[in-house]
């Protein structure tokens, strides 16, 4: 084993740096964290937000709904929204690949792409109602 800088054996790496390719099923699950992230930290804080505007009062809820409707809130709240689609869409593939379903390479890449597909068009669909009544 080589030396490191410290004097120290330099320890190996992980084999699977060197296996594993990029492919649909990884992308999807990096993307199942960062949905999930998001929504636990942007989603719960805008949902907080909101709840402490509307207890403040008439006046700090008019600041958050001004907020809410200006370029940067539809951005904040068509990002979650979409974080909201595909964490969905993604954790029903998981939960069809956990009841043994879908675990062949190209199903597995057709579903890992038809998630994001998916995300998109629900989120695209939901804004569309909601901006269109």
């Amino acid at each position: 084993m080589a030396q490191g800088a410290t004097g120290k054996k330099a320890r190996p790496l992980s084999p699977h740096l060197s296996i594993w390719r990029w492919g649909p099923a990884m992308f999807t699950s990096i993307m199942h964290r960062v949905s999930g992230n998001g929504l636990a930290v942007v989603g719960l804080g805008a949902l907080l937000c909101w709840l402490g505007t509307l207890a403040a009062g008439p006046e700090a809820y008019a600041k958050y709904a001004a907020f809410a409707v200006s370029p940067l809130g539809r951005i904040v709240f068509v990002g979650i929204s979409w974080a909201y689609f595909n964490h969905l869409c993604s954790g029903l593939r998981h939960l069809l690949m956990d009841i043994g379903g879908g675990f062949e390479v190209k199903t597995n890449n057709m579903w890992s792409i038809l998630t994001h597909v998916f995300g998109v068009l629900l989120t695209v669909v939901f804004w569309a109602i909601l901006l269109l009544r």
